[in-house]
C-alpha cells in the first residue's frame, strides 16, 4: 500500500482542478495583455478568477496580485514594505518559514534594518506578552512578520490578537499564510492583516502558482520588470491556466470546508490515539495533538528515542512524510523550528510531521500504524 501523509509540504490536485486547467487551455489561449478578442477573453478569465479569490476573503479584486507561490509572495511583502513603505524594523519570530527568514536576513545585510525576535513558549507559541512590549517600545516606522499556521508543527497563531496589537501601535502586519489559506476563513475586513499570502498547491491546487495580497495597493514597488502585467508591478504573462485551477482549488475548498475539516479532525484523532497505543511515552511536539491550538492537518511526532533512517524505512513501505519542511528535506541541518521549541535531549529523538487531507481513509492509518509499530519493534 502507498499512503501520503505529507499534506503540508504539498497536495494532490483534484480530478476537478485538472479538468478546469485542460479545459482552460484548450479554450482560452490568448495572451491577456493582447488587445484583440482572444486576449480580451484570456483577461476576462484571468480578472474572472481574480473577483472570484478575493470574494473568499472579503476584499476587492485590485487587492490580490497573483504570483508564482508563496515564497515569491513573501518575498515581494517584505522588501516592497523596506524598500517603498520606509519599514526601519522588522518584528518576526525564529520559527518562520525560511522564505520569511532568509528574505529578512538579507533585508538586514542590504538596507540595515533592525530584527527583533519574539519569544516563545513552551508549547511552541508566540509569546504575546513579549510581542506587546517589543511593539511598546517601538519609535520607527515598524512591520511585524509571523506566520498564521506553523508548516512543522502546526501551531495556529492568534491572528486577530495580532492584528489589533499592530493596529494600536500603528505597526504593519504581514503573516504568511500559505498553510492556513484553503483550510481556514480569513476574513481580511475583520482581522484587517496587512499582507497576506497563498500557493494553490497546500489546497489541492497547482504548483508554481499562488497570490499576494497588498491592503494598501497603491503602495507597491515592482520586484519583477519588464511589462505592465499585474497593474505593472509584476512583470510577466500571468500563469493564467494554473491561476483558474487555484480559482477552482479553493472554491471546492471553501464550499467544503466545514465537512472537510471535521473528517479531517476524526482522521488526524484517530492516529493520535493509535500512536500513543503503541507506546504512551510518544509526545507530539508544540502539542500539535491539541486539535484547539494546532492545524487540522498537522501532527508533529516526537518518539521516546532516535529511530535511525526512520523516513527511509516509511518510505520503504510506501509512506510518505517528512522530518521537517518539504523545503529543508534535503538539507544537512535539521529543523530550525524543532531546534527552537525543544531541548537538547528531545531533539535528538525521532521527529516526524505527518500531515492529512479529505483523500486520506482510516484503513490507510491502519496501515501506516502497523508499519511503525514494526519500526518501533527494532
Amino acid at each position: 500500500m502507498k499512503v501520503y501523509l505529507d499534506n503540508a509540504a504539498t497536495t494532490p490536485v483534484l480530478p476537478e482542478v485538472i479538468q478546469t486547467i485542460t479545459e482552460s487551455m484548450q479554450e482560452v489561449y490568448g495572451n491577456p495583455s493582447s488587445t484583440h478578442a482572444e486576449g480580451r477573453k484570456a483577461k476576462n478569465m484571468l480578472e474572472t478568477s481574480r473577483r472570484s479569490i478575493s470574494r473568499h476573503f472579503n476584499t476587492t479584486p485590485g487587492n490580490i496580485l497573483f504570483t508564482a507561490g508563496g515564497s515569491e509572495a513573501d518575498n515581494w511583502i517584505l522588501r516592497n514594505a523596506v524598500t517603498t513603505l520606509q519599514v526601519k524594523r522588522i518584528v518576526t519570530s525564529p520559527i518562520e518559514h525560511h522564505a520569511v527568514i532568509h528574505s529578512i536576513e538579507a533585508l538586514k545585510q542590504e538596507f540595515g534594518i533592525e530584527v527583533m525576535y519574539v519569544k516563545l513558549t513552551e508549547d511552541g507559541s508566540i509569546d504575546y506578552t513579549h510581542l506587546h512590549n517589543l511593539l511598546e517600545r517601538t519609535s520607527v516606522k515598524t512591520l511585524v512578520s509571523l506566520m498564521h499556521v506553523n508548516n512543522e508543527t502546526g501551531k495556529i497563531l492568534d491572528l486577530k490578537k495580532v492584528s489589533d496589537m499592530c493596529r494600536a501601535k500603528n505597526v504593519l502586519f504581514h503573516s504568511d499564510t500559505v498553510q492556513g489559506v484553503g483550510h481556514f476563513r480569513i476574513d481580511l475586513q475583520a482581522i484587517p492583516v496587512d499582507f497576506i499570502t497563498a500557493s494553490a498547491h497546500k489546497f489541492h491546487g497547482p504548483k508554481g502558482v499562488g497570490f499576494a495580497y497588498f491592503r494598501q495597493a497603491d503602495a507597491i514597488h515592482a520586484m519583477l520588470l519588464g511589462g505592465g502585467q499585474e497593474r505593472g508591478v509584476r512583470a510577466g504573462t500571468e500563469n493564467m491556466h494554473s491561476i483558474k485551477g487555484m480559482e477552482k482549488a479553493l472554491q471546492i475548498a471553501y464550499d467544503h470546508l466545514d465537512v472537510d475539516k471535521k473528517y479531517i479532525q476524526q482522521l488526524k484523532s484517530y492516529f493520535i490515539n493509535a500512536l500513543l497505543d503503541i507506546s504512551p511515552d510518544i509526545r507530539f511536539n508544540a502539542e500539535s495533538d491539541n486539535q484547539n491550538t494546532s492545524s487540522y492537518i498537522i501532527l508533529n511526532v516526537r518518539f521516546p528515542k532516535d529511530i535511525p533512517m526512520f523516513l527511509f524505512h516509511l518510505d520503504l513501505k510506501g509512506v510518505a512524510a517528512s522530518g521537517g519542511s518539504a523545503c529543508q528535506s534535503g538539507a544537512e541541518k535539521g529543523s530550525h523550528v524543532l531546534q527552537a521549541i525543544l531541548d537538547e535531549e528531545d531533539a535528538r529523538k525521532t521527529s516526524v510531521r505527518f500531515s492529512f487531507s479529505k483523500l486520506n481513509t482510516f484503513a490507510e492509518l491502519d496501515y501506516v500504524i502497523g508499519v511503525i509499530r514494526d519500526l518501533m519493534r527494532r
